[in-house]
């Protein structure tokens, strides 16, 4: 909740929080996403399979997680910003207006 006030406060839109792998994924398909916050885990399932889905679609994403670097379902995206938990209010809203600045 603390992470959706932030971005609210920053000016973001925020479509969805998913507790479960299925409703990340059901949001990353079909939601109207601009740029996603991912976890690379959401209990014991990595997120890796919305990551694709985000990353088929063209959507940037960022993971924000306290796995480190090193973690294996990570490898699978080099170039992806990395916020440690727990990260400033500042540097989120800097992670995701990053994503979204035109490359």
């Amino acid at each position: 909740m603390e992470l959706e006030a932030t971005l609210r406060e920053a000016g973001a839109k925020v479509v969805g929080s998913c507790l479960t792998l299925e409703s990340a994924l059901r949001l990353a398909q079909s939601g109207d996403i601009n740029a996603a916050l991912l976890d690379i885990r959401l209990g014991r399932e990595t997120i890796a399979p919305v990551a694709r889905c985000l990353a088929r679609r063209g959507i940037p994403f960022a993971f924000y997680t306290a796995q480190t670097e090193a973690d294996p379902s990570l490898a699978e995206w080099p170039e992806a910003v990395i916020l440690q938990k727990p990260a400033s209010p500042k540097a989120i809203v800097a992670a995701l207006a990053g994503l979204l600045r035109p490359r």
